[in-house]
């Protein structure tokens, strides 16, 4: 029989702290990938919006309503037309900002702000 200082390893209050941490993160992960995910895909469309030859000579709204179609396509439903702007100075370029609110536990919610720029073509 092993004596107290011999004894290795995790009791069970430990493995259930442990498996308390890793359960949080999974359920961190569950929640926050979908939100960037549908990020990926906004940022997607952008860049082909903004690769069409001649956008950047196309009427903001045009702009807007081409980029709220790919979206629409895409199912991305965070971006609303009032989150696109389109900026001209010394280049022209398509503004998309936005934030996500994702309920977490009880009172808990994570806010994900998101900003892309991204350069219209001639």
């Amino acid at each position: 029989m092993k004596t107290i200082q011999q004894a290795r390893g995790m009791t069970l209050i430990g493995f259930i702290f442990v498996l308390i941490l890793v359960l949080f993160f999974a359920y961190l992960g569950i929640k926050l990938v979908p939100i960037y995910l549908n990020h990926y895909s906004v940022v997607s469309e952008m860049k082909a919006v903004a690769a069409e030859p001649g956008s950047a000579n196309l009427p903001p709204q045009t702009v807007r309503r081409n980029l709220m179609t790919r979206l629409d396509v895409s199912y991305v439903s965070h971006v609303r037309p009032e989150n696109i702007r389109v900026e001209r100075g010394q280049g022209t370029n398509l503004i998309v900002t936005y934030q996500v609110e994702e309920h977490l536990i009880g009172n808990i919610d994570a806010v994900v702000r998101f900003e892309r720029i991204e350069p219209l073509s001639n």
